[in-house]
């Protein structure tokens, strides 16, 4: 999957320092994980506190006149209005951009499908183990299984580790609950120890948080603006929605101001994903699918080879 990735990015004109393929030497020495065989490596990602970047843009938006509505919920959007219990807000232009929460909103129930991904994270990690572990210049870190890790070093010298494997639940329903499955948090521990065995069960974890993202039916983000009824969007970044959303921030911008650049051209603005199935089929596929890909990793651990299950529902998953 290492060599594919590679061999896409040539597909798409990449240029070759965009994606490297390493080899174990060359994959330890960034990640020095267990049992490392390969890896990609690109300069294109940053390490970033999503919080603080929240933060910081509401800052920045308020300094330029702009008002922020917190707590308000909005019960309904329709052709230049935004209905909320307070009162309804009247605009040309209504963008819904409400990622994971879409399902909440009148006729959108199966516009995305929300599905649950959690961290755990570390206390404060010495040198020395930073040593045995790697990530020197910071980096981020992902594998090519199917049930997706991802990891990073933060500044105070944490490691940060989360994935996937929360369940569907059903409806599309979102709840704070939902952010803390014990279930997961002890996998994700153990798969950290798994990965990195320095970072055995004495390593503390001090936090462990989670949250809703949205996938689209084609696991297609996408970001438009249909002129008449003037109703923008913008979502479906399962799970990429920290960078992505500044794309389709700058993108919405020169859509609703009417002007044309390359952000506009982008092969994602104006396009429509196709809806969920309706329940019970929406709950018993995405879970059906968690539950396949977690055991497609777990055959691909003992055999060393790729799971034909996994193959055989990539296309119902929309890859």
């Amino acid at each position: 999957r290492a060599r594919a990735a590679v061999a896409e990015a040539r597909e798409h004109g990449l240029d070759p320092d965009d994606l490297v393929l390493l080899d174990a030497a060359g994959a330890a020495a960034r990640c020095a994980a267990e049992g490392v065989r390969g890896g990609t490596y690109t300069p294109h990602c940053a390490a970033v506190h999503p919080a603080k970047l929240v933060r910081g843009l509401a800052r920045a938006v308020c300094r330029l006149g702009v008002r922020l509505h917190e707590r308000s919920p909005v019960t309904a959007i329709r052709p230049g209005a935004v209905l909320t219990p307070h009162g309804t807000v009247r605009a040309e232009v209504v963008v819904r951009a409400t990622e994971a929460y879409t399902p909440a909103l009148p006729g959108h129930r199966r516009t995305v499908a929300p599905v649950y991904s959690l961290m755990v994270v570390t206390a404060p990690l010495p040198g020395r183990t930073w040593e045995r572990i790697g990530l020197a210049g910071r980096e981020t870190f992902s594998d090519y299984r199917h049930l997706i890790v991802y990891g990073q070093r933060t500044a105070d010298g944490r490691l940060a580790f989360g994935g996937r494997g929360a369940p569907y639940h059903f409806g599309s329903r979102v709840s704070p609950g939902y952010d803390r499955e014990p279930r997961v948090f002890a996998a994700l521990r153990r798969t950290l120890g798994e990965l990195f065995p320095v970072l055995g069960p004495d390593v503390p974890v001090e936090h462990a948080w989670g949250g809703p993202l949205g996938v689209a039916r084609d696991w297609s983000a996408s970001v438009g603006l249909d002129r008449p009824t003037g109703l923008a969007w913008a979502g479906g970044y399962v799970g990429d929605g920290v960078g992505t959303s500044n794309l389709a921030g700058r993108t919405l911008a020169d859509l609703v101001r009417g002007v044309a650049s390359e952000l506009t051209a982008l092969p994602w603005v104006g396009h429509r994903s196709p809806r969920w199935e309706p329940e019970p089929l929406r709950w018993l596929a995405i879970n059906a699918g968690l539950r396949v890909m977690s055991s497609a990793d777990e055959v691909e651990r003992r055999t060393g080879r790729p799971a034909r299950r996994a193959t055989a529902l990539s296309p119902l998953l929309g890859h």
